[in-house]
């Protein structure tokens, strides 16, 4: 079994996608446990020596923080804490963001600045090697003060409590720790507020939106090279010339990849009768290239907030420093997550529109793509559920990041919103699955049109591991059942690309 060591080392979207593809364990690096180790030791000696009130340590919490709590009461205090903030609604959180989640809040406590103990560290990673994942809920969080709700879930089981998911059952805190012969941990001063304080429920939803987003936007680009062979569509908006006097990295990146999926095509290169495409096939380098570089934007804020800690307060043993502040503000994922949601939105929008055209009836392709057009509907309507699930995500691109609620008494009167963008942007991805499987759906049925012609070598491949397992359409059938098909291809064909951004 690989072993990956959670160290200083910087974490990348790659490396992430790395352990989770390869199952990987997880297991603290010597001097990840130093660190962590050093930092529980000198809270206790400071607490030791300190008798003044410290936020979070040896007071309440939010608008309590003027509360002094007394030191025979401090373990309860955090037990109460975690107890008291699961108040999740909503669906379940799917089980691979709960992977993701556990491995970034180990990574975050890993620095040594959150004066956790190690045996609390160590049980996160049981977890996570052992594929227990606490059942967290989806709604709750405001997004500052951390993702306080479902990191409450996430942090139950350890105590006892809450409820697990493991080998395809539900188990409660309590039997999944006498099943492994776990002991309960028992939290110390501070441990329950560096645990749910912190933006790992964003980060790991923004995480896994981000592997699957790099792969559709690979996707989407193959899928639009099929629609431009189906449309007869020309390849000099593609030509390099054009996106050097124009070197918008996303741009250049997604002329590249039509140019290479179009290769040898002998439609492509076929003499035209039109001198000029519609925007959604000439811009495709344009909008495609846009929302490449908002995702790659949106990757390198993940990026930096993986390797950082956002838990409070924070504690500087080497300064002799415990500093009450903000690293729990969800502001940077916020706004980027919309960023992201907007990017995500494009992408189905203008696929959209390729499908559109190609129903039209134009360049020698029938009404709604079927032989006998009256007679059956062929893909008038798949077009309509498309633009359906588009304007869906049009209405869910408008941004979380704007807003915000008073909470905690007036403590906490601003806040990031950033939980509810970056479930919003996960339900997007979903659509855009959809999106993209019903135009390759019909560009696939309009390829067919353009034979004896042969598409190019890439094309041709995709065509034909698609069509065992989505027929031509001869006449009217019953769409739905290819619909799911196609979209369940995307699916497993996007997975295959990986986060690369050339095709």
């Amino acid at each position: 079994m690989n072993v990956h060591f959670i160290n200083k080392n910087w974490l990348t979207l790659e490396i992430i996608e790395e352990i989770l593809n390869s199952n990987m364990h997880i297991a603290l690096s010597q001097e990840a446990e130093d660190a962590i180790v050093k930092c529980r030791t000198y809270l206790d000696e400071k607490m030791a020596r300190h008798n003044k009130p410290i936020y979070g340590i040896n007071t309440g919490f939010g608008s309590l923080c003027n509360t002094i709590i007394p030191n025979q009461d401090l373990e309860a205090l955090q037990r109460n804490l975690v107890m008291s903030h699961a108040c999740g609604l909503g669906e379940e959180v799917p089980q691979e963001v709960v992977r993701i989640m556990l491995l970034l809040k180990i990574q975050g406590l890993s620095y040594g600045h959150s004066g956790v103990q190690l045996i609390t560290v160590q049980r996160l990673i049981d977890f996570y090697n052992h594929n227990v994942f606490p059942v967290v809920y989806q709604q709750g969080s405001l997004g500052a003060s951390g993702d306080l709700a479902p990191l409450a879930h996430l942090i139950l089981p350890m105590i006892g409590l809450g409820e697990v998911n493991f080998e395809g059952k539900k188990y409660s805190g309590e039997e999944i720790n006498k099943k492994f012969g776990w002991n309960v941990i028992n939290l110390q001063s501070k441990e329950g507020l560096a645990l749910l304080n912190g933006t790992q429920f964003m980060s790991a939803y923004g995480i896994h939106n981000l592997l699957r987003a790099k792969k559709l936007s690979n996707l989407a680009d193959l899928v639009a090279g099929v629609s431009l062979d189906a449309y007869d569509g020309r390849i000099e908006p593609f030509n390099e010339l054009i996106q050097k006097i124009r070197p918008h990295n996303g741009q250049f990146i997604t002329a590249r990849n039509i140019k290479k999926v179009m290769e040898g095509s002998q439609i492509i290169a076929q003499e035209k009768t039109h001198v000029q495409d519609p925007y959604s096939f000439r811009c495709v380098p344009q909008v495609h290239g846009a929302c490449k570089d908002a995702i790659a934007h949106a990757q390198k804020v993940f990026e930096t907030e993986i390797n950082s800690v956002t838990d409070n307060p924070t504690i500087f043993p080497d300064e002799d420093d415990v500093v009450s502040a903000g690293n729990f503000h969800g502001q940077p994922l916020a706004m980027v997550l919309d960023y992201l949601g907007i990017a995500i939105a494009e992408l189905g929008s203008i696929s959209e529109r390729r499908t559109y055209k190609l129903i039209g009836g134009q360049r020698n392709l029938p009404p709604f793509l079927v032989a006998k057009p009256g007679l059956n509907s062929g893909f008038m309507i798949p077009q309509y559920a498309q633009a359906s699930v588009v304007s869906q995500n049009k209405q869910l691109a408008a941004p979380c990041s704007v807003d915000t609620i008073d909470s905690s008494n007036g403590q906490e009167d601003h806040v990031s919103m950033g939980a509810n963008a970056a479930t919003k942007v996960y339900r997007m991805i979903d659509n855009l699955e959809k999106i993209l499987g019903i135009e390759l759906m019909n560009a696939a049925q309009a390829l067919e049109f353009r034979k004896p012609l042969k598409s190019s070598q890439m094309i041709e491949g995709l065509i034909k591991a698609y069509r065992k397992e989505v027929a031509f359409v001869q006449n009217d059938i019953e769409m739905h059942p290819a619909m799911k098909k196609s979209i369940e291809f995307v699916q497993q064909y996007s997975n295959k690309l990986g986060v690369k951004d050339f095709l």
